[in-house]
């Protein structure tokens, strides 16, 4: 018994090193509220940064790795989707605030969304600052793991993928301001 009850304590103070060093932009402490769904890696990961999204308005194609060289907070979303809905003026207001040439929020809509559609939701929710792309055929989506709407992924500087908050969240809340600006600043 004493044995098993070293092997835990042995357990959790591994544990409490590695997730120390499991954050290597120290944006885990910042977590507050719904932010706390943010899962922060403890080594930046690859994306599919290669694979094409559609452009608003037919304007033709892109790839992630068009972004590399800030932050960006990736936003997987869908017309139907009615925590996008919520969440997106959230999202316009992050844009607002930290978008420029160190950070942007891109939103991609996946799946079946008819143009027409985002362009009315984009309207019906006050988007004017933030872009109208899809992934109709979900080629990004899939190669991203992207099961479930909304879904945001952090990616660095370098196009590697930082954090992912699976469902909605307050992307206007203090603490998501502060996990953009300490992203921003490394």
């Amino acid at each position: 018994m004493k044995n098993v009850f070293a092997a835990l304590i042995y357990t959790a103070g591994l544990l409490g090193a590695i997730t120390a060093q499991a954050d290597p932009y120290n944006i885990a402490d910042l977590r507050s509220g719904d932010m706390k769904k943010l899962v922060v890696h403890a080594t930046p990961t690859d994306v599919a940064d290669e694979i094409p999204y559609q452009l608003a308005d037919n304007a033709g194609t892109a790839t992630l790795a068009d972004h590399r060289g800030r932050i960006v907070a990736l936003n997987f979303w869908a017309t139907w989707c009615a925590p996008c809905r919520a969440e997106m003026p959230m999202l316009s207001e992050l844009q607002a605030e930290f978008g420029g040439d160190d950070f942007e929020v891109l939103t991609i809509a996946t799946g079946r969304n008819n143009p027409a559609g985002i362009v009315k939701f984009f309207k019906e929710t006050g988007i004017e600052n933030l872009p109208r792309h899809q992934d109709p055929r979900q080629k990004l989506a899939a190669q991203m793991g992207i099961f479930g709407l909304p879904i945001t992924v952090l990616l660095d500087r370098d196009g590697k993928e930082v954090a992912r908050l699976r469902g909605d969240a307050h992307w206007n809340s203090d603490s998501a301001k502060s996990i953009i600006a300490k992203l921003i600043a490394e």
